[in-house]
């Protein structure tokens, strides 16, 4: 909540950094917000979005119930891995404190959170009706491996690698301040004489590119008290009942497992996309890391 807080006040608030220093300046999060009327909360998960933009279809003989059609792309095949292993661990959890869908539906607690997150965190779709309508533990156990990996393994894919991959800002400018020279124009020929000059005055200046550096790494950087997926400080576990316990130790070495088996697909010299031209290997879905600037790590908990 602190996070979204700031970020909220500081990041993509009016006149705020996103607006001040992107290219779609005061229409930026104006765009965000349309392109959010066809947001649907049950297609957020890995499945769901892989099928929806096209790049798999079903297979009930596979593991995860589906077949890539590109089977050298790094985010897919690593994120199946963890988002079946969140799910189990879901299933595990649901299963052992609701043993009907009655229990479900009985839940006051329950029903007023998801009511909440509905009519008030949604407010403007609470008439859809695509939302769960919370009165089975299969809606439940979906719901919440959504939740988990939006805010850990999603979140960690397209965040922790902005400073690596824009922390220099001739790879990734945020801003072009003048149009495609035309042929016989005085910015024509400028580029013909020296381009590289013609294009430090076309993109993000000086001042904005030290504020998009400075967010970015900061927003990039892991924190020394960091704790990461499947992890969990023994003062801080919020149940005392064995069997969700052992279950999350499972869930834990089944991501130390993945770690290694990803570890193992960027030493695969056959998987080109791995590494790419710039020999730079895809380990952001790696659930843990070291504190600092890492490219890698799946945070426990991020701002959803």
């Amino acid at each position: 909540m602190n996070i979204n807080v700031l970020a909220r006040n500081v990041l993509v608030n009016a006149e705020g950094i996103i607006e001040s220093t992107f290219l779609g300046g005061a229409y930026f999060v104006e765009m965000s917000s349309f392109v959010y009327k066809d947001w649907v909360f049950t297609e957020q998960g890995l499945h769901h979005d892989l099928l929806k933009r096209g790049v798999a279809v079903e297979d009930p003989t596979s593991p995860q119930c589906l077949h890539l059609l590109i089977e050298d792309y790094p985010y897919a095949v690593d994120g199946l891995d963890i988002w079946v292993a969140i799910k189990l661990w879901v299933e595990e959890y649901v299963n052992f404190y609701y043993k009907s869908d009655a229990a479900i539906v009985q839940d006051s607690e329950l029903q007023a959170f998801w009511k909440e997150v509905v009519e008030v965190g949604h407010g403007d779709l609470k008439n859809a009706t695509w939302w769960f309508k919370m009165q089975n533990r299969v809606e439940l156990i979906e719901a919440c491996a959504i939740l988990i990996w939006i805010a850990s393994a999603l979140h960690a894919a397209v965040n922790f690698g902005q400073y690596p991959y824009g922390g220099y800002i001739l790879n990734r400018p945020t801003k072009s301040r003048r149009l495609m020279p035309e042929k016989g124009s005085a910015e024509y020929d400028e580029v013909s004489k020296n381009f590289q000059k013609a294009y430090l005055k076309t993109i993000t200046p000086k001042n904005d590119a030290l504020t998009d550096l400075t967010i970015l790494e900061v927003l990039s950087r892991h924190a020394s008290d960091e704790q990461y997926l499947g992890q969990r400080n023994e003062g801080e576990l919020w149940t005392s009942d064995s069997l969700p316990l052992e279950s999350f130790k499972r869930f834990g070495r089944k991501l130390a497992e993945i770690e290694q088996k990803l570890i193992g697909r960027n030493n695969d010299e056959s998987l080109r996309n791995r590494y790419g031209p710039v020999k730079m290997p895809y380990t952001l879905l790696y659930p843990s890391s070291e504190e600092g600037l890492t490219c890698r790590g799946i945070p426990n908990s991020i701002s959803i």
